[in-house]
């Protein structure tokens, strides 16, 4: 593939709700561009995609896939992205590198939750959307009703830019609005669209959407308004150059539709990308951090240095790391040497790869605003920087929630912890929202995501790709403690054993922070009591202290620690001895501070069939949830709550059996709740048994 010019380049990703038909879009694209000869479907694992066994057999995307191929003179870098929330992270790391989105929309389900919060990133990266409304041959499929959800999720400049002709199973082709032809599909293979007048029963209905089309692409330009208010005829190329104005700029998002899994609309979608979306060069420059943390420019230009940014590491047994980046600025060509200016460390890039699935193509070089991949280096994974060798320049760190379903796991066989441990870690590279730690309470390794599938899929590919087994025990809760008032202490560490003893005294304050604000600690140290060079060994002691509270050893959460007196021995003290004072003063003064156990409260967004509702109410309110209301979604209703994390830890086989496989749902963290009295005298009492046993 020759190397594009900046303004010749595409990139592209395609966001969604799960289910919404990303992949099966993102496969017909490929078949219609001439890419592959057969339109490969998810649900016998023929996609080029979803291409990972684990993937196959869950017929959904766990990872962004990017394939790249030329189209009308452009080079279009295509990115199916997870619509699952577990596997957001390669999503949010996409929508890094592409200048575009397609928003995927289920033709029944309309708006759905992941949609919304996809749209609100988008919106934060600056990216130009435009939406398809898939699936629009099944059963309660509606497009009107979708662009209705659309524009009042979105606003009123969501405009279509094509209607369906027919709905449901007798949907057979679209109108496009802009040139106003009709493209009746005539098979599924490449091509398989006839272009013909406008049926005589839906002229007026698509000349009513074509006016509010031409409204939203006048306003894009005054001197084009002017010349549609008089009525003058404008023409094809002028209406594309007004709408790629208003894409670009994030102020007109076009509605196309089809049916992905039957190749209808996608000819048009296709267009679509070349025609009404920018191109890296139009887009302009990236946002970044210079050397001193200050924000810079980054222009698509390939006569600056170079600086590439990696946005996905995929870890292999065998051919080592495969990185995958976009290229900001310059030019990166294969066999040449490069800094990695977030690890200070030379690389030495090998062949230049271009990706299609799993399948690599070779290339010389990528030039300014490209997407390809290099295998082998040594220290470089995602969310670093490649540059010139003077180029001091970073991106900020991307915005991914944090692990919300821990695990304890131990090897399947004895003497294989350190095998599995280290399979663990390379797959870390993979998923920043993966969290491997061991717990100093316990002494147990700990796994740690973004739900209960997200963890089985990782340990799935720990098995198939690096021949480790583990075995995971119940989820763990992540409990924490804190206070309800304030409370003052003294702790003095004294220690004499003949020759320099241990002196150590302090006076705190405790008394509950602000939700959210952690620890913060006040030095109110006055006259010397104590030194300077003690004080931040106490606010150590205090710091370390509070990860094992009084109660059931929990972290302390949102704590405010104020230091008001003390003494020192000129001999004696230590940093050693204060920092032991301070954690001695900490845990009395938890006794008098009312502490009490926190629970993380999860909000889950359940969307059931409407016969299931009551059911699934039901189990929710067993589940010491709180529901927080309904909302028709499509065929469907949506349910959101809060339930405590404890109460939902294996939700998704429950939710399975009550609604007879049709429930679907996410769930996130909101915020921590005290636990019902009853309930935390057991998980104490339990984690206090838990203790003496480990001390045993």
């Amino acid at each position: 593939m020759s190397h594009k010019a900046a303004d010749r380049i595409r990139n592209v990703a395609l966001l969604g709700h799960r289910g919404s038909g990303k992949t099966s879009l993102h496969e017909a694209l490929l078949f219609e561009a001439g890419v592959t000869n057969r339109l490969g479907r998810v649900d016998d694992g023929g996609t080029v995609s979803d291409a990972d066994p684990d993937e196959q057999e869950r017929e959904m995307s766990i990872g962004a896939s990017v394939a790249s191929f030329e189209h009308d003179g452009r080079k279009i870098n295509l990115i199916d992205t997870p619509g699952d929330p577990s596997f957001v992270a390669d999503t949010v790391a996409a929508m890094r590198v592409v200048d575009a989105a397609v928003m995927v929309v289920n033709g029944v389900m309309g708006v759905e939750v992941q949609t919304e919060r996809l749209w609100q990133r988008a919106d934060r990266e600056g990216l130009a959307r435009l939406v398809f409304v898939n699936m629009l041959d099944r059963e309660r499929a509606d497009f009107f009703r979708s662009l209705e959800s659309l524009q009042g999720a979105f606003g009123t400049h969501v405009v279509a830019t094509e209607i369906p002709i027919g709905a449901e199973h007798e949907i057979r082709g679209v109108i496009d609005l802009i040139d106003m032809k009709a493209f009746i599909a005539q098979g599924e293979g490449r091509g398989a669209a006839a272009e013909e007048e406008i049926p005589g029963e839906l002229r007026a209905e698509a000349d009513e959407y074509r006016e509010k089309l031409m409204d939203e692409v006048a306003e894009n330009s005054d001197a084009l308004m002017e010349r549609y208010l008089d009525g003058e005829e404008i023409d094809h190329e002028e209406i594309v150059t007004a709408l790629k104005q208003g894409v670009t700029a994030g102020r007109t998002f076009p509605v196309t539709c089809g049916v992905a899994t039957k190749n209808l609309g996608t000819s048009r979608l296709l267009e679509a990308l070349v025609e009404d979306l920018p191109s890296p060069a139009m887009r302009g420059p990236v946002a970044a951090l210079g050397e001193d943390g200050e924000e810079i420019e980054v222009e698509p230009d390939e006569d600056g240095d170079l600086v590439a940014y990696v946005f996905k590491t995929l870890a292999d047994p065998y051919a080592g790391r495969l990185n995958l980046f976009r290229v900001d600025s310059g030019v990166i060509r294969g066999d040449s040497q490069v800094t990695n200016v977030s690890r200070r460390a030379k690389e030495r890039i090998g062949q230049l790869l271009i990706p299609r699935g799993k399948e690599l193509e070779h290339a010389d070089e990528l030039g300014a605003g490209d997407i390809g991949a290099v295998a082998k280096l040594k220290e470089t994974r995602a969310g670093d920087v490649l540059a010139a060798k003077d180029a001091q320049v970073a991106f900020k760190p991307l915005d991914l929630p944090a692990p919300v379903m821990a695990f304890a796991f131990e090897p399947k066989s004895k003497g294989d912890e350190e095998k599995a441990v280290n399979a663990i870690r390379r797959l870390e590279e993979e998923d920043p929202t993966l969290d491997v730690h061991r717990d100093s309470q316990t002494g147990e390794h700990i796994i740690a995501g973004l739900s209960q599938v997200h963890v089985e899929v990782i340990v799935g590919r720990m098995k198939s790709r690096f021949g480790a087994e583990i075995e995971l025990h119940p989820p763990r809760v992540p409990y924490l403690e804190a206070v309800r008032k304030a409370a003052k202490a003294h702790g003095r560490y004294k220690k004499q054993t003949g020759g320099r003893g241990q002196f150590g005294d302090c006076q705190i304050e405790i008394s509950p922070g602000e939700s959210g604000a952690g620890y913060d600690f006040i030095d109110e140290i006055k006259g010397g009591v104590i030194p300077r060079g003690f004080i931040p060994a106490v606010e150590k002691g205090i710091g370390e202290a509070m990860l094992h509270g009084i109660l059931a050893g929990y972290p302390v959460k949102d704590l405010t620690v104020r230091l008001y007196d003390g003494q020192y021995h000129r001999v004696d003290s230590s940093e050693n001895a204060f920092k032991m004072a301070a954690s001695m003063a900490f845990k009395e003064a938890m006794q008098s501070a009312d502490p009490v156990l926190l629970e993380p409260i999860m909000l889950l967004r359940v969307s059931v069939p409407e016969d299931a509702v009551g059911d699934v109410i039901g189990d929710l309110n067993s589940r010491r949830g709180k529901p927080l209301g309904m909302e028709p979604k499509g065929s469907a209703t949506e349910v959101k709550a809060e339930v405590p994390m404890a109460e939902v830890l294996e939700y998704a086989p429950d939710l399975r059996a009550i609604t007879g496989g049709r429930g679907d749902y996410t769930m996130e963290f909101a915020h921590h709740e005290e636990v019902p009295p009853q309930l935390a005298e057991r998980l104490i009492s339990e984690a206090r048994e838990s203790s003496e046993q480990v001390r045993a």
